[in-house]
């Protein structure tokens, strides 16, 4: 398919000086073009920032609507449906989001996600594998860790790991806490997640192999990535907004939108975790996207599966962080696309000439309030329903091909 050259112009380059940008062949040819004739179409940005797509880091479902309403023009699919642990399964899935959005299969790291006995690792990397992912779960079995953090390592792929001991969190729906003991919750406490990451990060010093930890939430856990990072072990980790935004009293009346996975923490972590955004410690947000019917969310609070539709919200929690002062525009988009693009290792998430133009218009002052009925997710499970939110993304590209 023959793409048409495409000029944008009067484009803030993530709210800094103004630009435009010319895309030849589905990929940035220049900035400030010198010649800027003989364009067959010509988008007029009107001084909105312009921001390369958002690279969604582990995501749940492939649910095309939330993510062109939320400007994402990439998503890294967690193994869990299905689950992907073989090439013929990861090779659907990466075409499961053609022609208008990339989708990046995650391997399952075990065979049925089970923990016992690694997948073709291999194979599903010839299929389309970007990752490798323990999935919902962490692989209990030092042994097995082991073995697949060496294995995925030798194929130049990272480990998406979870980090929660399961021998502290089994049966827990919270953190341990006020609100878990007011509301006769079963709970855990937050150090389960702190003594999953102690484990794997002795496994990455003796192996060498890199690894992701997908969402951190505790300061503990936090500590230990940043002392990780000093001894310049390969070790990256994530987190959701609604970590950053909500505490452990979002679950007040059973609030079944706010079970989640890892479950919210106390008000410290929460605070924790804006100063790792903000220093540098955290190197991902990413949605979680993991929308859930009302036959999962209808139900008494611990019945309620975790889980939270994060795709259409992401985009502008992320641009709150940056009008709270916690983060600059371009230290956002580091955290939306320059990083994950780098652990899945493609060429795109920065305008610079050469890499694919992905690419969104911002408005970021565009006022609007989370309805969970008017989302355009499958399912409309957010922990930010009612809440007033701005910015948004008024017209995205795929490789240069315009989406809407």
């Amino acid at each position: 398919m023959e793409l048409t050259p495409l000029l944008i112009t009067n484009a803030r380059l993530l709210g800094g000086d103004t630009v435009s940008l010319r895309v030849e062949d589905g990929r940035i040819a220049a900035l400030n073009p010198a010649d800027a004739s003989g364009y067959v179409e010509t988008i007029d940005a009107k001084g909105q920032w312009l921001a390369p797509g958002i690279i969604d880091l582990g995501v749940f479902a492939t649910d095309k609507p939330a993510f062109h309403f939320g400007g994402i023009t990439r998503a890294a699919l967690m193994p869990d449906s299905g689950p992907l642990d073989g090439a013929g399964l990861v090779e659907r899935a990466a075409k499961g989001g053609k022609p208008d959005l990339w989708v990046h299969p995650l391997a399952a790291a075990t065979k049925g996600l089970a923990g016992k006995e690694l997948a073709e690792i291999g194979l599903m990397k010839q299929a389309g594998a970007r990752a490798v992912a323990t999935g919902r779960g962490r692989i209990a079995d030092a042994g097995v860790m082991r073995r697949v953090l060496s294995y995925a390592a030798s194929l130049g792929l990272t480990i998406i790991a979870h980090a929660e001991d399961e021998g502290l969190t089994a049966g827990a729906v919270a953190t341990d806490g006020e609100m878990a003991t007011r509301l006769g919750l079963a709970s855990a406490p937050a150090i389960a997640e702190a003594m999953a990451i102690a484990r794997d990060l002795c496994l990455v010093e003796e192996t060498g192999a890199p690894i992701h930890f997908r969402q951190v939430t505790t300061a503990r856990g936090l500590d230990l990535i940043r002392a990780a990072k000093a001894k310049r072990l390969p070790v990256t980790c994530g987190i959701t907004p609604a970590h950053l935004f909500l505490s452990d009293t979002a679950i007040g009346d059973f609030r079944t939108f706010a079970r989640l996975s890892p479950p919210l923490r106390s008000e410290d972590d929460r605070h924790a975790c804006l100063t790792a955004i903000a220093d540098g410690t955290i190197d991902v947000l990413a949605s979680g996207h993991d929308p859930r019917g009302p036959e999962d969310k209808r139900l008494p609070f611990a019945e309620a599966l975790p889980g939270m539709a994060g795709a259409e919200t992401l985009l502008a929690m992320g641009l709150q962080l940056v009008r709270d002062g916690h983060v600059t525009p371009s230290r956002l988009f580091e955290l939306l696309a320059a990083n994950p693009s780098k652990l899945l290792g493609v060429a795109a998430g920065r305008i610079e000439p050469g890499f694919e133009a992905d690419l969104i218009l911002i408005d970021e002052g565009t006022p609007w309030q989370v309805d969970t009925k008017k989302m355009a997710a499958w399912a409309g499970n957010t922990p930010f329903d009612g809440m007033p939110v701005q910015g948004r993304a008024t017209m995205m590209w795929k490789g240069g091909l315009r989406i809407r």
